[in-house]
């Protein structure tokens, strides 16, 4: 055996929970053929076994931080801290998956190998230092998002949230590319340090080149899709009520972590000293995410629909963070992300469970009485709902707390103002979810099924770092400022 050289053992090292996911994808995928249909559940756990393997590695990356592959990848604390929440997000996605499809009768190996081979993607989002490789890492994570939205294949919502997905999320892929063509063309570099430097040496006499102010536009076009802030957010709703509610908890969560991290990367560090050309653009953007979000949640009768909208909505309240430009906002932003990963997450587990087979039981009548007839899933429930509108003791309340407090300390009060409005329109909707579970007289035609082990082990994971977000914030602050610190190095350079 030919010992590798110590330099790509090094690479090897760095982008280890990609190399972890992409080998267990290609196991499962290589193994599933010769799998009787009765025993392809074993598959849903042997991507569950990749993804925590995945996350360990991450512990190993940590330990050799530093540029692989000729300044391609960056390993530092910010991107590890992303890979840690988007990897536990595909965790226990895939967890809630496993009866799931059972019930669907798409109990398939390639669905876990889909969702194992996106996290990946995420990964090198994650910590792309090159915007031709976070260009890669985009289309493995929305190539295989397109396939596991129409997994559903039978029925017709999931066919079209696969069509309209696919189709919109092309577009948003072109411009992404066409502004990372005219970057390319203003600076004469794809790396988001070299962009950096560039521009940085511009003389203060000397405008940014018009090339480059377009070509960041575009790119926040092509982001802003994957991120659903308005004005890019039309296709979320449909896409999230189509797709299977597991892949629906998958999408609204992951994706957005790895997606933002890449936009605090280029905006920050690349175009850190044009903030005063892109501020007013995250600003307005922010402004028309919540109001969207909010509003057309209130008008949802369709408990899937609605956590959709709020979706929307709650990338406009990261937004508030973002429009910062702080080490505290970067922070508060990535605080925000990881109890938004598992209160989102949580929320749609527990729709994947109450909707039964077809997903038929999705209206908020459908959930009268819960309280009654389950009461630890209604709790559960409750808990990631009151997270969601930010109550205290809730990881959800401390997300917005900081990252109000951080538009706060950079001026950014009027901001801060539509963002609290918006909270009390937020409340209406969530509340009324609630009540119809605790007020309501229960449903007669409804019959409690027992909430799965692997169903349960996520919803309790999820429920329990709700809490201690909420209750005991300190460990994961320091990280996440931590990880800011390291992304201000990088743009002080």
């Amino acid at each position: 055996m030919i010992p590798l050289p110590a330099e790509q053992l090094l690479n090897l090292h760095r982008v280890a929970p990609e190399v972890v996911l992409c080998v267990f994808g290609i196991v499962i995928m290589v193994v599933d053929p010769f799998v009787q249909a009765a025993g392809r559940r074993a598959l849903g756990w042997l991507a569950f076994i990749g993804a925590l393997t995945a996350l360990a590695s991450v512990h190993l990356a940590a330990h050799f931080p530093g540029r692989a592959y000729s300044d391609l990848v960056n390993v530092d604390r910010f991107s590890i801290f992303v890979h840690v929440v988007v990897i536990g997000a595909a965790s226990l996605a895939i967890l809630g998956s496993l009866d799931y499809l059972e019930g669907e009768g798409l109990q398939r190996g390639e669905y876990y190998a889909l969702v194992l081979f996106a996290t990946a993607g995420m990964g090198i989002l994650a910590g792309a230092n090159e915007l031709v490789t976070a260009f890669i890492g985009l289309e493995m994570s929305s190539i295989s998002s397109y396939v596991l939205a129409g997994f559903r294949r039978r029925a017709l919502p999931s066919n079209e949230a696969s069509v309209k997905y696919f189709l919109l999320g092309s577009f948003a892929t072109a411009f992404f590319l066409y502004g990372i063509a005219m970057v390319y063309g203003a600076t004469g570099t794809t790396l988001i340090s070299g962009i950096q430097t560039f521009l940085v040496s511009l003389p203060p006499s000397q405008h940014l080149p018009a090339l480059a102010i377009l070509g960041l536009g575009l790119i926040f076009v092509g982001l802003g899709f994957k991120v659903v802030v308005a004005p890019f957010q039309a296709y979320a709703p449909d896409v999230y009520e189509g797709a299977p509610t597991p892949v629906t908890a998958l999408l609204a969560s992951a994706p957005k972590v790895a997606t933002f991290a890449l936009m605090l990367r280029v905006f920050y560090v690349s175009f850190g000293s044009a903030q005063h050309l892109w501020f007013w653009v995250i600003w307005i953007s922010a402004v028309l995410t919540m109001f969207i979000g909010n509003l057309g949640a209130l008008m949802q009768t369709n408990v899937k629909r609605m956590l959709g909208y709020s979706s929307i909505a709650h990338a406009g309240y990261i937004l508030v963070a973002f429009a910062a430009s702080t080490d505290l906002g970067i922070a508060a932003a990535l605080f925000y992300l990881s109890a938004y990963v598992l209160m989102k997450v949580g929320a749609f587990l527990v729709v994947t469970h109450l909707g039964q087979q077809g997903e038929r039981r999705l209206a908020v009548a459908d959930y009268a009485g819960l309280g009654m007839k389950q009461p630890v899933l209604a709790a559960c429930f409750s808990l990631f709902l009151f997270s969601l509108l930010g109550l205290p003791v809730t990881g959800g309340f401390l997300g917005k707390f900081f990252a109000f407090q951080s538009a706060l300390d950079a001026k950014i009060v009027w901001l801060v103002v539509i963002a609290g409005i918006n909270s009390v329109i937020g409340a209406y909707y969530y509340l009324r979810v609630i009540i119809a579970m605790y007020f309501w007289e229960p449903s007669q035609d409804y019959t409690p099924t027992p909430v799965a082990p692997a169903l349960s082990a996520a919803l309790l994971v999820a429920a329990a770092g709700t809490l201690y977000l909420g209750l005991l914030p300190t460990r994961v602050l320091v990280l996440a400022k931590a990880a800011a610190d390291s992304l201000s190095l990088l743009s002080l350079r």
